[in-house]
């Protein structure tokens, strides 16, 4: 739970190219970009089982000036310029307006645009991070092979 002098940041995510489809994440402040990405990916009912990178780059994301991935953390090779994101807090990577792409799973390359869209104070006892919003269906994370 946050504490009552904490901000609360909301984020609006959107499948890349999909605008039909909206999740609405509210977390503290200090809730790390992990935390942030196993939000985003319960939200969208995916098995929390890839790598998973934030970049402010959208189309060419390997060439983003900033970047935050969890290979950093676990030891491997990511992207030259990337930092982790199990240390960098959500207030740390945006601010209000602030969009970035969430990357998960390098291989299929799920992609969806982040954007910080409200700061809030904690709602008394409520858990976060927390799904405010559920709008339309999740895409199949493993849709069947024909």
């Amino acid at each position: 739970m946050a504490k009552a002098s904490e901000r609360i940041l909301n984020f609006k995510v959107t499948p890349y190219g999909d605008t039909s489809v909206m999740r609405e994440l509210a977390l503290a402040e200090n809730q790390t970009l992990y935390m942030l990405a196993a939000a985003i990916v319960e939200a969208f009912d995916f098995d929390f089982d890839h790598c998973f990178g934030f970049f402010n780059k959208f189309e060419k994301w390997f060439h983003a000036d900033r970047a935050y991935e969890l290979f950093k953390d676990i030891g491997e090779e990511g992207s030259p310029n990337a930092r982790g994101v199990k240390k960098i807090t959500t207030a740390e990577a945006f601010s209000l307006d602030k969009k970035l792409l969430f990357l998960f799973d390098y291989g299929d390359e799920w992609k969806f645009i982040v954007e910080c869209i409200r700061e809030d104070v904690p709602v008394i006892n409520r858990k976060y991070p927390f799904l405010i919003t559920k709008i339309g269906d999740s895409p199949e994370q493993y849709p069947a092979c024909d």
